[in-house]
């Protein structure tokens, strides 16, 4: 009696301990592409006000982004349904070093999808290092497969449109990741490698939502960017402030250019999309800071949510007392 009792409670355990490690739901999300607002309709004038007020606090950074060299992008997917969008010099284009190599996995995933490229464990090897190594010559083989040329048209299709040239750019890749090579700058200012964080933080709205190429496309390309196999930037800050969360995640450094963009997927408010670049020496630094600052700001704005729903709730016609 004794030893079944022990079974029943080591199974109650693991049952309340599993149901504990489910209590958010996975990516990407169960979402009907029809019902995915855009990212640009998303932007929230409350986590915009909270995101100014905590980065233009800091004299150094606050004079960087009015020298429009740092770029951040914030979306809040507490309740993915209602998803919040905030950004600081948001449209405007970097250079990105290895950041776009995002671009990179989004069109060989289109080439798999339209069967111009066959998903072979080689490739998928390459792209598996290219995301989480960040490894230049996989990245250049898989330029080579899929061309420089087909990876700039995919971004500026329209069912993409990952850059767009009257929006101020966006995510492009014009050159392969070697000291030699032609180079097929994007057209607005002349980059090889560029991003906004805008574009990237919809990169990842997208994936999340299920809605880049398909769902079982979008689940296929987040099992690449997820556990990220370098450790500085955003990813040093959120190992120590929170281990048990899921990351997925792209980052470039060259010179004084530093970038990083994650999606950190885990209990309460912590499920939000975070992308910065940078154009400073003491870059590497900057980012590693500034992700515990945007902690804060999400923080803020579930509190602040979570009381607003309360009053909506209290002040519901059947809550209140008759009179």
């Amino acid at each position: 009696m004794k030893k079944l009792l022990l079974i029943l409670m080591v199974i109650f355990l693991a049952a309340d301990l599993n149901a504990k490690s489910n209590i958010y739901p996975s990516l990407p999300l169960d979402k009907d592409p029809r019902t995915v607002r855009p990212l640009k309709e998303l932007v929230d004038n409350g986590l915009q006000q909270q995101l100014e007020e905590i980065v233009l606090r800091n004299p150094s950074w606050r004079k960087i982004i009015r020298n429009k060299k740092m770029t951040i992008g914030l979306v809040d997917l507490t309740d993915p349904s209602n998803a919040l969008f905030a950004e600081v010099n948001g449209n405007e284009m970097m250079y990105a070093a290895s950041l776009p190599k995002l671009a990179i996995l989004l069109t060989a995933f289109h080439c798999f999808e339209k069967k111009l490229l066959r998903q072979t464990p080689e490739i998928m090897e390459d792209l598996n290092l290219m995301i989480r190594k960040s490894n230049n010559p996989a990245a250049t083989r898989m330029i080579e497969r899929v061309t420089m040329k087909r990876i700039q048209e995919v971004m500026c299709m329209k069912e993409y449109e990952f850059y767009d040239e009257a929006s101020g750019g966006g995510l492009w890749v014009g050159k392969k990741y070697a000291k030699t090579g032609k180079r097929m700058p994007e057209p607005f200012k002349g980059l090889s490698h560029a991003a906004t964080a805008s574009q990237v933080c919809r990169f990842y709205y997208l994936l999340a939502m299920g809605n880049l190429i398909n769902k079982e496309r979008s689940r296929e390309m987040l099992e690449i960017l997820v556990n990220p196999g370098i450790e500085h930037k955003f990813v040093k800050a959120l190992h120590q402030m929170v281990p048990q969360a899921t990351i997925f995640r792209k980052s470039g450094t060259w010179k004084t250019w530093h970038s990083d963009s994650v999606m950190v997927w885990g209990p309460e408010w912590r499920r939000y999309i975070a992308v910065a670049l940078v154009d400073n020496q003491n870059g590497e630094a900057i980012l590693r800071k500034l992700i515990p600052e945007l902690e804060i700001v999400l923080k803020r704005n579930a509190a602040h949510m979570k009381t607003r729903n309360l009053r909506l709730t209290a002040y519901q016609p059947e809550n209140r007392s008759s009179y």
